[in-house]
């Protein structure tokens, strides 16, 4: 009597287990349409660009996916369509990409030859800063090399540099691109220094305050959002130089161009129509003439 109630069940369950690949194999906006949900990842630690809110996300990088959503939205002609927020480890964005996890990583990320080989991005949403920050009392042979004061060339220089910088503790994110570069510079320059790593930040931030580090090199807006909320005894500074400037984006699914048009369609008309600006202001401090410069540069046509 369970015999035909046991085929139909069979028969379902093989009919799921068929679907399965041609879902995971389906576009985007397939994958949107059937399921008629899209999921947001970001960085649940990485304010001002997006920071966890129970079940949901802020942040300037939250913002402008926002309104990618609803460009999907009239695409599809979904005016309900649920939105998910799925919150990534540092590192984790790739995976959570390649693997169907999430439709888009809202936080600003630097689109590495690497990283390309796997996923793609929308036009750039952010230019970051590479930027330093050390103990208030940092030793002056340290903060003029970091400061870049020493700028003559030969034998002299690459001495005042050694001893300007060797025998210190570096810290920077584990994985990170910023850590990459601090590692080829200190190789380059042949200087003997401690290198360790944290999981973000904040980590990166403690070493140097309780004395276990004596400089992290991170994102200068996210250095700049830590100081302003922990540390406001100005016991840590984040020195003015600048050491690299790089565009980040949207990472989004590789081989899908009508998604990665739609995003940056979405984008480029935020960039056009000012509201960009808007999001600047709520969340990064405003926007300086050469960030209109490079939102005339970003936007495409």
């Amino acid at each position: 009597m369970n015999a035909p109630l046991n085929n139909a069940a069979n028969l379902m369950l093989a009919c799921v287990i068929t679907l399965i690949p041609v879902i995971a194999n389906a576009s985007t906006l397939e994958r949107v349409q059937t399921g008629q949900s899209l999921t947001l990842g970001f960085l649940p630690d990485f304010a001002p660009f997006s920071t966890q809110e129970g079940d949901k996300a802020s942040g300037y990088g939250i913002d402008l996916c926002l309104k990618v959503v609803d460009k999907v939205k009239n695409e599809l002609g979904l005016p309900s369509l649920q939105v998910r927020y799925q919150p990534l480890k540092i590192n984790e964005e790739v995976d959570a990409i390649s693997t169907g996890k999430v439709d888009i990583v809202c936080t600003p990320t630097l689109a590495t030859l690497e990283r390309r080989k796997i996923v793609n991005f929308s036009i750039p949403i952010y230019t970051a800063g590479l930027s330093v920050v050390v103990r208030k009392n940092a030793p002056a042979g340290l903060l003029k090399i970091l400061n870049g004061q020493v700028d003559k060339t030969g034998p002299a220089w690459r001495a005042s540099v050694n001893r300007g910088l060797a025998n210190m503790t570096y810290a920077t994110v584990a994985g990170s691109v910023i850590d990459r570069w601090v590692r080829d510079q200190l190789r380059a320059l042949g200087v003997t220094v401690t290198r360790v790593t944290v999981e973000d930040a904040n980590a990166g931030l403690k070493l140097v305050a309780n004395g276990k580090a004596d400089a992290f090199f991170a994102e200068r807006m996210v250095l700049t959002h830590i100081l302003d909320n922990t540390y406001p005894d100005k016991s840590l500074v984040l020195l003015d130089r600048i050491f690299d400037y790089s565009p980040t984006a949207m990472m989004v699914e590789r081989d899908d161009e009508r998604f990665r048009l739609l995003v940056d369609t979405a984008l480029s008309e935020m960039y056009r129509s000012g509201e960009i600006e808007l999001a600047y202001d709520r969340h990064l401090g405003g926007v300086s003439d050469t960030t209109r410069k490079l939102f005339k540069l970003y936007a495409l046509p």
